[in-house]
């Protein structure tokens, strides 16, 4: 009788956002002859999912990359950094491989390679294969659309990722059938711009949104980030809708007009706030993107961004430092502000919301949440608002839906027995 087949074990380490994540759950259902496992230390061959948003984010790459030839691992470097890094690091030799986002489904051809292989691929390509199961996930991701039109000056995803194309909406639907069927309830629609979905196909992200949300099985529909310019009237028929989150993330980069000219957004600070109270009226709670410390943001301009930053009803925060990004337009800049100013500006506004969170969280309303994952003596995971409870209860309440009326607002989260 022949001995089994003892298959290389790979390890996937994803840097980034969630579209990663859902790119190296392709990769992941991609692999035949080769077996996938949680433990680095074991693994013959780490793949590299990074990310390249900024020179900080690309640095934390090369560091995890440096400790890993270190351990004599086999490594495959893909991502938004392969179209940006991939040469430099192939030509060094700190991997032996690089894919491009087009090729990660050739993922299992790949890895028999003997030979060190380069193939960036192009940035026109549209993900053909579905994901149909999260071994690891309480709820599933749905990629929706890839790259960007926006040409923002501190960003350089457009570059690593294209231009915005959307994919095809009957498989979106037909993912989100099957993944239905394997027990999900919850999904996360992702993509690098995902507002923009349906322009280039005579829809919107409104239109697929209605088809989504009726789909036997959804119960929840949660999104990435989208342009306060690509919230129109067929985003705002499904706001009542129950399957809805009851949390938009929508991004502003910045409260001051003048400062938005220097970034090349398309949005405005009179019409952000227009469109954010009549949200929050509806009972929603809302989260932003903001970058402090971005060339050109003088002590004048920042003040007028702060006063205009509090009247908006957020209660939600992804701030951060701005940090140079080579090839973008931004990096042609001169420097303005200081860090340690860039700083205490990223802290004057984690204080608003957090303040406004913790008021938005004391008002007592049923909270519907999935558990995810019991950490620490406490069952963890959303509510419909994405605020994070703490559920200390004696049932399993892993990958189950709670309906929680008596809570303690906390400053870390919202607190409940069950």
């Amino acid at each position: 009788m022949s001995e089994p087949l003892i298959k290389p074990k790979v390890f996937f380490k994803t840097f980034g956002c969630r579209t990663n994540i859902y790119d190296t759950q392709i990769m992941i259902e991609s692999l035949k002859d080769f077996e996938v496992t949680n433990n680095e230390l074991v693994a013959d061959i780490v793949v590299v999912n990074s990310c390249t948003v900024t020179n900080g984010a690309d640095s934390g790459v090369r560091n995890y990359i440096s400790k890993q030839n270190k351990d004599g691992k086999k490594i495959i470097f893909v991502g938004c950094g392969a179209s940006t890094r991939g040469s430099e690091l192939f030509e060094q030799k700190k991997v032996f491989g690089v894919l491009g986002h087009s090729e990660k489904s050739n993922i299992n051809r790949a890895l028999f390679s003997k030979e060190p292989f380069k193939n960036i691929g192009v940035l026109t390509h549209l993900d053909e294969n579905i994901v149909s199961n999260y071994y690891d996930k309480s709820k599933a991701f749905i990629k929706i659309q890839e790259g960007c039109n926006f040409s923002c000056s501190y960003c350089i995803i457009p570059h690593a990722r294209g231009k915005s194309r959307s994919q095809n909406e009957d498989k979106i639907i037909e993912q989100v059938k099957v993944l239905s069927k394997n027990g999900f309830s919850e999904f996360v629609l992702t993509g690098t711009n995902i507002g923009s979905y349906g322009k280039d196909k005579g829809t919107t992200l409104g239109r697929l949104l209605q088809k989504l949300g009726v789909i036997n099985g959804v119960k929840r529909v949660r999104m990435g980030s989208i342009e306060p310019v690509q919230i129109d009237e067929s985003f705002k028929e499904i706001l009542k809708e129950s399957w809805l989150e009851r949390h938009l993330h929508i991004a502003l980069q910045h409260t001051n007009e003048e400062m938005l000219k220097i970034m090349r957004r398309r949005n405005s600070v009179k019409k952000d706030l227009e469109l954010f109270l009549e949200l929050s009226s509806l009972g929603f709670a809302l989260g932003t993107d903001f970058i402090t410390g971005h060339p050109g943001e003088s002590e004048k301009i920042w003040q007028d961004a702060l006063l205009n930053f509090k009247k908006f009803p957020l209660t939600h925060l992804h701030a951060f430092c701005y940090s140079k990004r080579d090839g973008t337009l931004s990096a042609s800049m001169k420097q303005t502000v200081d860090g340690k100013s860039a700083k205490n500006r990223l802290k004057e506004l984690q204080a608003v919301v957090g303040e406004n969170n913790l008021a938005f969280r004391q008002r007592k309303v049923d909270l519907e949440v999935l558990v995810e994952e019991k950490k620490d003596g406490f069952y963890t995971g959303f509510d419909q608002f994405y605020n994070r409870i703490f559920i200390s209860s004696k049932d399993d309440l892993v990958k189950k839906w709670v309906k929680i009326n008596d809570y303690q607002a906390k400053e870390d989260g919202n607190y409940a027995v069950f």
